[in-house]
């Protein structure tokens, strides 16, 4: 039968029904999820060399003739092998093969194998152990793609259904129009699916990989103009400084601003003054004062006669923003109201409606701001912190919520974490950089201990304790789960550990299971300076401000990300006082010799990207491939060739096969995200 892309696996030649089930455990249930099945990785076998030229204990492919006859035996534990010496013009090998006793017959003296495996030298010989082998024929496949697997399921068994779905990938057409493919070299996508599934060279199959990853990012950079076109498909409000007395506001600050911050003041509010609707990221390290910019926008927008918000994304941070921007406007007549998850159904009413009705002019909260119910008058100006957590679709769904005019769009994050870092790859907008840190502010020491300091670093705690200061100590886990072998710590089986190791030191905890108003008492009692330490998972990882808190101590650290843990220890050092974070691992990597080595939000967010990919780019995952299954977010020459025509195809217009390519891109996305 022929088959198409809806036509179940159970139906391909080769499948029937007990391999459909063990397919269907790979997420393959239609011929077409078998064509999207690519291999992950290569054996490039057909690249033979000599015994002698090889590597030591390097994966490859050498041509040996079966020179002695085999052994069998029966080594410990029942497990029984094959020997054979083999040899090429260069040396002999000894290979060795486990619970295979059939070979035994194939290995006959003068036959010529393809022997894929390690090799290793042993005196003057050479060992091969357990490695694949093939009769040596000039028409053996050069390349071999190995596939993701499951029990039951080999790669030969794959490799062979593969073939069967063959003449479906040839009939796959590509939205790119001839004149691009012809202007870039590209393969037509049937052609470099296929090459994907049966590469014939190293050097074809880099050609496919090249032209499905074009063809992917420049999808993705049309669905990224869509997405920036709607949040500037209408003109921005204009504000002026007239009769704003804006000056009056940073003139109320108990500090002085930066140089950095000055001169970020000025490109945020001059963006706001132009009618092309701003849309700028903030970026600047812990503690180098991102909130007064927010502020200072705030302010000029409201005074400007327009509603501002800023979203946030926990209700600790917003709780903190709210409490901070109040006491910033207190003398300049501006009154924030917080609207969050916990926020009582009667004031959720009266801040929808002062939305609604324009009386409401400033609100902080949660993505609870963004519900289909909450209606502004005249938004002018859409903040959004720590912008990691949200995605593009975030932030054009709370820029929707104004009538008319398309408000501007601000957003801060205090480490490019990897998602952040790609929105400035792929130039979705505007950077200011806050690279100044406020006078007086120390660099935070950081350390990467093993288990063994642990009594030392105890008695370092008590001591910090005992000179009035105040610590974080970070678990990955809020509780112990059943069954679990692993040593990672959690919060609540800590905090009994911890009482009985240091029995006069105050200790509370927060996690993410606790209701808002449980997390506020545990927070204000840390802040208050009533609790000496607070054990805590990441719940703290952002905003949360306590400058007496002069030592984070992060257990586990192997389970987090870089940018989590330069999160984290930015909850320190906040004050004029020395400060330290500890980070405690059994797996002390060059990964976390980073974080001792510099306190420099690029270079550990790069170094964050290269490990874990750049997230989901339009939703809300912080790590992954950003829905790429091709392309990747390292390629900047890609990503701007890609980008540029991009910018040309939007304005020459969409071809009917971009158009709906893009579509498809939009509709892979679940919307419900906008409302998790």
């Amino acid at each position: 039968m022929n088959i198409k892309a809806d036509t179940p696996l159970r139906f391909v030649k080769g499948v029937g029904e007990a391999t459909g089930n063990k397919l269907a455990a790979l997420g393959l249930l239609t011929a077409g999820d078998l064509v999207g099945f690519f291999p992950r990785r290569y054996e490039f076998r057909g690249e033979t060399r000599l015994l002698a030229e090889v590597p030591y204990g390097e994966l490859c492919s050498v041509v040996l003739t079966v020179c002695s006859a085999p052994k069998t035996g029966r080594g410990g534990k029942g497990v029984s092998y094959v020997k054979v010496n083999a040899c090429d013009e260069s040396g002999t090998a000894t290979l060795t093969f486990f619970n295979q006793p059939w070979l035994e017959k194939s290995l006959v003296s003068g036959r010529r194998f393809r022997v894929w495996g390690r090799v290793r030298q042993n005196g003057y010989t050479f060992e091969i152990t357990a490695p694949e082998i093939e009769p040596y024929s000039e028409s053996l496949p050069p390349v071999l793609p190995v596939y993701p697997l499951t029990k039951g399921l080999t790669g030969q068994l794959i490799r062979r259904i593969m073939v069967n779905a063959a003449p479906l990938m040839r009939e796959l057409t590509s939205p790119l129009s001839d004149d691009i493919r012809a202007e870039y070299s590209l393969m037509p996508r049937g052609e470099a699916v296929h090459t994907l599934h049966f590469p014939e060279s190293r050097e074809e199959l880099e050609k496919a990989k090249h032209s499905l990853a074009f063809e992917e990012l420049l999808v993705f950079q049309l669905a990224l103009r869509r997405v920036r076109g709607s949040l500037v498909r209408h003109v921005a409000p204009v504000m002026t400084f007239k009769d704003t007395g804006i000056g009056r506001f940073f003139g109320t600050l108990p500090f002085s601003l930066t140089g950095a911050q000055e001169r970020v003041v000025k490109e945020v509010l001059g963006d706001m003054c132009r009618n092309v609707p701003m849309c700028r990221m903030v970026q600047g390290d812990v503690g180098s004062g991102k909130t007064v910019i927010a502020a200072g926008a705030m302010a000029f927008a409201v005074k400007n006669g327009f509603q501002c918000a800023m979203m946030a994304p926990t209700e600790i941070l917003a709780n903190q923003h709210h409490q901070t921007l109040t006491a910033l406007f207190k003398d300049i007549g501006i009154t924030p109201e917080l609207l969050t998850g916990s926020t009582s159904a009667k004031e959720k009413r009266r801040i929808k409606q002062g939305l609604a009705e324009g009386t409401v002019t400033a609100v902080v909260g949660t993505n609870a701001i963004i519900q289909k119910d909450v209606q502004y008058a005249s938004l002018g100006l859409v903040i959004t912190d720590e912008q990691h957590r949200f995605g593009v679709m975030q932030r054009a769904y709370l820029a929707d919520k104004a009538e008319g005019l398309t408000p501007h769009s601000l957003v801060m994050s205090a480490t490019p974490i990897p998602r952040s870092l790609s929105l400035v790859m792929y130039g979705d907008m505007d950077v200011s950089v806050i690279d100044e840190l406020p006078p007086g502010r120390q660099p935070v020491q950081t350390k990467c201990i093993g288990e063994d300091k642990r009594a030392a670093l105890y008695g370092f705690l008590e001591k910090q304790i005992k000179r009035g200061r105040q610590a974080y100590i970070i678990c990955p886990l809020v509780e112990d789960s059943e069954g679990r072998t692993d040593d990672k710590k959690s919060v609540e089986s800590y905090k009994k550990s911890f009482e009985k190791a240091l029995p006069d030191l105050r200790a509370v905890c927060l996690h993410g299971r606790m209701k808002g108003k449980e997390k506020d008492a545990v927070m204000q009692s840390f802040e208050k300076g009533e609790a000496d330490v607070l054990i805590s998972t990441t719940v703290v990882e952002v905003g949360v401000n306590v400058p007496n808190a002069t030592v984070m101590i992060i257990e586990n650290a192997e389970c987090f990300g870089l940018s989590q843990l330069h999160q984290l220890r930015g909850r320190v050092g906040r004050g004029s006082e020395k400060s330290f974070c500890i980070m405690i691992t059994e797996k002390a990597t060059e990964r976390l010799e980073i974080l001792c080595r510099t306190t420099d939000g690029f270079e550990i967010a790069g170094a964050d990207l290269q490990r874990r990919g750049p997230g989901d780019f339009f939703g809300q995952r912080q790590s992954g491939d950003m829905r790429f299954v091709h392309a990747s977010a390292l390629d900047m020459p890609l990503i701007e060739t890609t980008r540029l025509l991009a910018a040309r195809i939007s304005e020459e217009g969409l071809s009917p096969a971009l158009e709906e390519a893009v579509s498809a891109f939009f509709s892979s996305l679940d919307s419900e995200n906008i409302f998790n």
